[in-house]
């Protein structure tokens, strides 16, 4: 790998903006670490370490970076879609967007499919042998939470023409009626009572971020737009915060009766647009940075595991807490001076099993060769709907009681693991069969 992984930073063009790749790595890397320092694991249970030390719940507005990720998607869908379009036949726009679905998915899907079946497997072995209590009942609850991340993603990629387009015609215009659209669905949740309204924030809060990627292609965020960005965002969530409704955690807490996280809030919204402006703002002295080939290299090399490695990140965290629990090793009180001198031995155990894990699974990341494609643009699209609704449903249900019927409600409809996995698989065969056949080269 270490050759390849040479050859692929020797070839970089002079025109890649190496400071994106630098940011999706880091903000996945960033979640990563935050889930691992957030877990307050006992013998009785699995905590939050935020709950049991709110003092902390600030450094949440710095490890809730999720928006990063997102605004770096927005930027890469622009590009990607774009160049698409330039090579597209005349007329075959269907084709195009097909192709860009089928390109934008395949290093999140294949990947993401590959831990659903394995984990579907586990799970279904554990229950048929009366296992599934304890820890092993909460690993096999929780250890699919983050794929919510991959739903919102898929919806950013499926809407991604359209939104380009609006982009196109109205520019800041079209973030600032999604994000007028995340206000007035807080004034209706809040001050109205409006039941259910909240869940379109899921669409607005997220696809505003996004937008701003699409901004950031078209060289539209400069150094006073990021500061302004930065400020505004951030005066703006701590008044929220202050003044209103919102949570100080920009990441859920349990038992909490409003989360700035699930659904999304406007208090998310300025905290992402000032994450967005912060980063803008050390653009330069990172691009100079990633110049030197040792530093590109390594984000090279984390990129090309990155997706794998949030997947299994939390399988590895209940992996050593399983095997710490197995050789009775102390498990102190969380937030206890115990507990925080065993941090560094936990967060490499989990890094080590995470290594281990990426090694068993990357082959997965990497793209099959590309393939000639058709015009099945409904196809694709039907697909990538599927699949949302599928790993968003997967995401709340988990594996736990999966003979047992147990279901968690997707917005108003109830959804059990087995057909979440249904969705998600015949979604991305849909996916897959709508990227290939002929008729674009």
């Amino acid at each position: 790998m270490g050759s390849s992984v040479r050859e692929l930073a020797g070839a970089t063009p002079a025109t890649r903006d190496r400071y994106v790749d630098l940011l999706r790595v880091g903000s996945l890397g960033a979640v990563v670490l935050g889930h691992w320092l957030m877990a307050a694991v006992t013998p009785d249970g699995v905590g939050n370490l935020l709950a049991v030390v709110p003092a902390l719940q600030p450094l949440t507005w710095l490890l809730q970076v999720m928006p990063v990720f997102f605004f770096v998607g927005g930027f890469s869908h622009a590009l990607s879609y774009r160049s698409l379009l330039r090579k597209r036949p005349e007329g075959a726009e269907d084709s195009v967007y097909s192709a860009f679905l089928r390109a934008r998915l395949q290093r999140l899907l294949r990947p993401t499919m590959v831990f659903v079946l394995v984990w579907g497997a586990a799970a279904l072995l554990v229950q048929l042998l009366g296992g599934g209590g304890g820890l092993t009942g909460v690993t096999l609850r929780m250890v699919t939470q983050p794929l919510w991340f991959i739903g919102i993603y898929l919806a950013m990629v499926a809407f991604t023409p359209p939104l380009l387009r609006l982009h196109e015609r109205y520019g800041w215009g079209a973030f600032a009626g999604l994000a007028g659209a995340a206000v007035a669905v807080d004034v209706l949740r809040f001050a109205a009572g409006v039941p259910y309204v909240e869940f379109l924030n899921f669409a607005f809060v997220w696809l505003a971020v996004h937008q701003l990627g699409f901004l950031r292609a078209d060289g539209r965020i400069r150094l006073r737009r990021a500061a302004l960005l930065a400020g505004g965002g951030l005066v703006t969530a701590a008044a929220l915060v202050a003044l209103g409704p919102y949570p100080l955690s920009m990441v859920g807490m349990p038992g909490e009766k409003v989360s700035n996280m699930a659904p999304p809030t406007l208090a998310l919204l300025a905290h992402g647009l000032w994450l967005v402006g912060a980063v803008e703002l050390l653009r330069a002295p990172a691009a100079r940075l990633l110049e030197r080939p040792r530093v590109w290299r390594t984000v090279v090399a984390a990129n090309g595991v990155a997706m794998t490695a949030f997947l299994w990140h939390l399988t590895a965290m209940f992996g050593v807490y399983g095997a710490l629990l197995a050789l009775d090793v102390d498990l102190p009180e969380p937030a206890s001076a115990a507990w925080w001198a065993q941090v560094p031995l936990r967060l490499a155990l989990a890094a080590a099993l995470t290594a281990a894990l990426v090694a068993a699974f990357r082959t997965f990341e990497r793209p099959a060769a590309s393939a000639p494609v058709q015009g099945h643009g409904p196809l694709a699209a039907l697909g990538a709907t599927l699949c949302l609704l599928g790993v968003l449903g997967l995401s709340m249900v988990g594996f736990n009681g999966l003979l047992d019927g147990r279901t968690a409600l997707l917005i108003a409809i109830p959804v059990s693991a087995p057909a979440a996995v249904a969705m998600t698989l015949g979604g991305w065969l849909l996916v897959e069969r709508a990227g290939r056949g002929r008729g674009m080269r």
